[in-house]
């Protein structure tokens, strides 16, 4: 069984997309345990328990270090008639911010 270098280099690609799936689903769950937190605080509903992928980008953090820059939005209510937008950024996997839309308190 001979197994060419540009077998290797296909195996290699594959596995880097496999392992940067798996850590994006993990950054994932990350952030939506963020912004459940968050809701809680803030005595706000989130609203269908999930959170969607806006963006991402590369970015460096403050040591320098480039990583991978994402951005989620979600919806919320204050009293369960409304639904308000929310977003929250995280850097590498590390929470930056949680932003909710002005909204009606109860």
């Amino acid at each position: 069984m001979n197994i060419s270098l540009a077998d290797l280099f296909i195996l290699f690609a594959f596995a880097i997309v496999v392992w940067h799936l798996w850590n994006a689903q993990g950054i994932k769950q990350l952030a939506h345990h963020a912004v459940k937190q968050h809701c809680d605080e803030m005595d706000v509903q989130l609203l269908d328990e999930g959170i969607v992928l806006r963006g991402f980008w590369l970015k460096r953090d403050a040591r320098g270090n480039v990583r991978v820059w994402r951005s989620y939005n979600f919806e919320f209510s204050s009293t369960g008639d409304e639904r308000y937008h929310g977003n929250i950024i995280v850097l590498g996997n590390q929470v930056q911010s949680i932003n909710l839309q002005p909204h009606r308190l109860h």
